[in-house]
């Protein structure tokens, strides 16, 4: 027995419950081995040959070592002890050890070591100390290295979400600029039809029933940009909190009437209503009037050449479905896949590019839904579910 081995190993933590006598029982069975930086004693894997005792250096304990997910799971030094468990539970290393310094150490070999705990009562007491403490330090280790990648990917969190603020900020000064620019040619549209109807309406000299025409036509450029006006602040606002109301239909309905009976006259267009819905809706009386007027004036840019829209109401499970029905001109697949999308206008008579949108805002706001059915040629129809007993929001 070396006497100087066993003055070391004496003090080290590791040994120091241990007897001269079992000591020395142990080292008389060990050897002496040294291993330069950089070596791997074991890979995991590899079948357990050997129990090892760091008498000076460091070895560092790694999982998944040599791969894209390696992890170091402990560094261990002088005193420290390494490949007991295997050798205890005789199944493959379930890590690889590589030295970070060079290394001088004791390794006990696999026989022996089994042979020893069985022994020595007291050996076997140590090595279950051992294994308990390098579990913990592990656990230690792993928690450590877990707070480590938290705090990574709370930082890497945070630089996302400044980038993605900047990126948002960038989206929103150039959609501002394409609304802005969307905008102003849109408005100046109504307000040069309603400049040069009141241009006519000086030169009119008393002739009442123009005048009269005129007015109206005033009018109906004059809410055309109020509808205008209300999609751009629905749209702005985004969330829609609606004021609901008690609503029949019936009524609804006449206003439509009466605000669109001069599309017979002016444009050959048929205006027809069927209502089969008697019973009172709770609704946002304003906002579905708006979109039913939306859809209307979709249709009449659809019928350029005129036509008949219908406007129908049925109820249907647990909802009222109230459609609006052109035989305008339809729409191919690609155009009613980007229809609510913001800022997309099919029509060439113009416009915001956010009607359909609001359209879709508001019945989702309902709790409702809305659907598109249209083929060129064949005309479009849009129908819209709403609830009969809504669901608080």
């Amino acid at each position: 027995m070396n006497t100087d081995f066993l003055k070391h190993l004496q003090s080290l933590e590791l040994f120091k419950d241990l007897s001269s006598e079992d000591l020395g029982k142990f080292l008389n069975e060990c050897q002496e081995e040294n291993f330069p930086a950089g070596l791997v004693i074991f890979n995991e894997g590899d079948l357990p040959d050997k129990f090892y005792i760091i008498l000076s250096g460091r070895v560092e304990i790694w999982k998944d070592f040599g791969t894209d997910f390696a992890d170091v799971l402990a560094i261990r030094g002088p005193g420290a002890s390494f490949g007991e468990m295997s050798l205890i539970d005789d199944l493959p290393r379930s890590a690889t050890v590589r030295t970070l310094d060079p290394v001088r150490a004791l390794f006990l070999d696999k026989d022996p070591f089994r042979k020893i705990i069985q022994e020595n009562p007291s050996v076997s007491l140590l090595i279950m100390k051992t294994v308990s403490k390098m579990v913990r330090v592990s656990n230690e280790t792993f928690q450590y290295g877990l707070r480590q990648r938290n705090q990574k990917l709370e930082q890497a969190y945070e630089e996302l979400k400044n980038a993605q603020e900047e990126l948002i900020r960038g989206e929103r000064l150039s959609t501002l600029g394409k609304f802005a620019s969307m905008i102003i040619h849109d408005l100046r549209n109504p307000l040069s039809v309603i400049r040069g109807y009141a241009e006519l309406l000086l030169l009119t000299n008393g002739q009442q029933e123009r005048a009269t025409s005129l007015s109206e036509k005033l009018l109906s450029e004059v809410d055309r940009l109020n509808r205008m006006v209300g999609e751009l602040l629905d749209y702005s606002r985004g969330n829609i909190r609606l004021n609901l109301g008690v609503l029949f239909l019936k009524d609804l309905f006449s206003k439509l009437i009466e605000n669109n009976h001069q599309l017979t006259e002016s444009r050959s267009i048929e205006f027809l209503v069927q209502n089969e819905v008697s019973s009172p809706l709770l609704v946002d009386q304003d906002r579905l009037y708006r979109v039913l007027t939306n859809l209307i004036d979709n249709a009449k840019k659809a019928m350029r050449q005129g036509g008949k829209i219908t406007l129908k109401a049925r109820t249907e499970d647990e909802f009222v479905l109230i459609e609006v029905q052109d035989t305008g001109e339809g729409m191919p697949a690609e155009v009613r896949s980007k229809l609510f999308e913001p800022f997309f206008s099919a029509s060439a008579a113009g416009g915001t590019g956010l009607g359909l949108l609001v359209v879709s805002n508001v019945i989702e706001a309902h709790r409702g839904r809305i659907e598109v059915e249209s083929a060129p040629g064949l005309g479009t129809t849009f129908k819209i579910y709403i609830p009969l007993h809504p669901t608080s929001s």
